[in-house]
């Protein structure tokens, strides 16, 4: 590894510690990552569940260094992902530390060094995806580098990617379990940012970490302001947010198909709002070229499928926006979760309708899994519809369901502007009469749109085919709009006293809507709003008159003098990341050059005392920071 300068006048520190501030250049860890640390340096088994932003990272390349130190040899850190892999091994190049990766991206050449380095014991850290870690090669080396006593520990990211109870499922992660079997006394560490107890219990099982100590850090993530508003032309209501909310910012809009987030991204480009499409469907290098951008610069938004973002590390994503419902709430607070990374405000934006739920219940019902699993998927799917059409914090319900009790955030639309309920129980009867009418007529089971079309009086074709004018409950509801009525439906089939069946996604009643027919529960119901107004954040890092992603306020409050200082410090870092093709992130986050705009350090023992300057960044530059900051 190469050597790396110590900070002037460091304290004598614990040997984390110590690496915590010379080599990353932070004075302290955060929450539980000390624990987590101390743990797995010791040679601890460990699962860790924190959410994303939290500093997983650091709960193994902290032990991966301090135990290549001390002579143990190299971790090899298993990811799914390649993009995550170079980001990765990219920082810690920056920061002087041995680290590399092997994909399908090396050349044979470059591939075999790399295979050198390892048997050679000079690397920290080896990232490689699972199928390759599998291969009869990976093993033997793996065999060859334990017998030396080089072996030094397993860290396995994205651990809930072998639950097959989870939103992520890879098979190939199924395999790991090998790691423990043929290599026993090496010490293995699972993380994940989402697990409920189903998947924590898979992720236990199937690495076989019985013994593993359980850190679980609060999933909340305060900096992020939860919204979910009812589907009404939401093309229209994005580009509301958008441009009300997030000019300029860099983004992800999740779509539900491949189809739509081409469409997206076209249209978001039409409307002036620079857009990529990224899904499974596009050739690799295609995704590759679209994700190195969207790393790359700002202002971009990323219009995906759930292809994309798992272990994404821009910290800088102001927001994450869904067109389509998710699958689950894991799913949703996974993705939701890569917005706000840097700790500074984020939104976190979904729009739902009935067909949404529609579409979720049928792919529920028509996949080939087993009927406890099918029962699994559809219990996590009503948790989700409970969080968007609740009443109170939605914040509070998000935590509650992975085990976490909190208060009122004050930072979610129902808290900021709590929504106006109605008494929906005559309209709810009407709803369940009329589907009952028409199992009683003709046998016959209808969709949303024809059950509403009656409910309203509509003479329509259909309705004079059926017959369905003589029905009682023809007209009753016409008082009622038809947006209204959707939202009733949309309730109906989220509290569980209406399901759909079939190819064509007909209305049934449940037994649970007797209840609701015989007038026995009262149901209170959301009345369908647009998102509140934008709010204006200037004093949490405002958005207002930004243009196409310049003029961003820094993480920190500056005088004018500190915002000039805060510009030329990003204009430096953005040459620095081109010349080393990198992520500008990646050579300084936007926070730390804040914070040397403000303190305005003259000397190397002054910049050294920044949070995120380690001693590499120091050596490699100190000096033109310096030059920078003096005008």
């Amino acid at each position: 590894m190469s050597a790396v300068l110590s900070p002037p006048s460091s304290p004598a520190l614990p040997a984390p510690q110590q690496v915590l501030q010379e080599v990353f250049g932070y004075p302290a860890f955060r929450g539980q990552q000390q624990e987590v640390v101390d743990h797995v340096t010791a040679g601890g088994d460990a699962i860790v569940l924190m959410p994303t932003g939290g500093g997983k990272s650091l709960c193994y390349q902290v032990p991966a260094i301090v135990r290549h130190r001390a002579g143990r040899g190299v971790t090899v850190v298993v990811s799914p992902l390649i993009a995550l892999m170079h980001d990765q091994v990219g920082a810690l190049d920056e920061l002087g530390v041995s680290a590399a990766f092997l994909n399908s991206t090396l050349e044979g050449d470059e591939a075999r060094h790399i295979e050198r380095e390892l048997l050679a014991g000079r690397l920290a850290l080896l990232y490689a995806a699972p199928e390759r870690i599998l291969t009869p090669r990976f093993l033997a080396m793996l065999e060859s580098l334990h017998e030396r006593g080089l072996l030094s520990l397993f860290a396995i990211d994205e651990a809930h990617c072998v639950s097959q109870w989870g939103h992520d499922f890879r098979e190939e992660y199924l395999g790991l379990s090998a790691l423990h079997e043929r290599f026993a006394g090496v010490p293995r560490l699972a993380l994940t940012a989402t697990a409920d107890d189903h998947t924590r219990a898979d992720i236990i099982e199937r690495l076989q970490l019985e013994e593993a100590r359980l850190f679980v850090a609060s999933f909340d993530r305060p900096n992020i302001r939860y919204t979910i508003v009812g589907k009404d032309e939401p093309r229209k209501q994005l580009l509301r947010f958008l441009r009300d909310e997030h000019e300029g910012d860099a983004g992800i809009v999740y779509c539900g198909s491949r189809k739509k987030v081409e469409e997206t991204a076209q249209w978001l480009g039409a409307e002036g709002i620079p857009a990529l499409p990224y899904h499974a469907g596009l050739d690799a290098s295609t995704r590759r070229r679209h994700q190195d951008r969207f790393l790359r610069e700002e202002g971009l938004v990323m219009v995906a499928t759930i292809a994309f973002g798992m272990g994404i590390d821009k910290p800088d994503v102001r927001f994450v926006a869904h067109l389509d419902l998710p699958k689950n709430i894991e799913a949703y607070y996974q993705e939701t979760g890569r917005a706000g990374r840097d700790g500074a405000p984020a939104d976190a934006w979904m729009a739902y309708g009935l067909q949404d739920v529609v579409n979720q219940r049928r792919m529920i019902d028509e996949g080939e899994a087993g009927d406890d699993f099918k029962r699994l998927q559809r219990g996590k799917l009503d948790a989700l519809l409970a969080l968007a059409e609740a009443h109170d914090c939605r914040r509070v319900r998000l935590l509650a369901y992975f085990g976490e009790a909190s208060l009122a955030c004050g930072n979610c639309d129902n808290c900021l502007q709590p929504p106006a309920t109605w008494d929906g129980t005559e309209a709810a009867r009407m709803a369940l009469s009329c589907i009952y009418r028409f199992r009683q007529q003709g046998g016959q089971r209808y969709g949303a749109g024809h059950l509403i079309d009656v409910l309203r009086g509509k003479a329509t074709d259909k309705v004079a085919q059926h017959g369905h004018q003589d029905l009682s409950t023809f007209a009753i509801g016409a008082a009622v709009s038809e947006t209204l009525w959707r939202a009733v439906l949309r309730q109906l089939i989220a509290l569980g006293y209406v399901q759909t069946e079939g190819e064509y996604n007909t209305l049934e009643l449940t037994s649970g809507a007797r209840e609701v027919l015989r007038g026995e529960v009262r149901l209170l119901l959301r009345v369908p709003t647009e998102a509140p107004a934008a709010r204006g954040r200037a004093g949490k890092g405002g958005r207002a008159g930004k243009a196409a992603g310049r003029d961003k306020p820094p993480p920190l409050p500056l005088d004018e003098g500190g915002m000039e200082r805060f510009a030329a410090l990003k204009a430096w870092r953005a040459e620095v990341a081109r010349e080393h093709n990198l992520p500008a992130y990646v050579v300084f986050h936007d926070a730390t050059l804040a914070e040397m705009a403000r303190e305005q350090p003259a000397t190397l023992e002054a910049l050294s005392a920044i949070s995120g300057v380690g001693a590499k960044k120091l050596e490699a530059y100190g000096q033109e920071i310096l030059r920078v900051l003096s005008g």
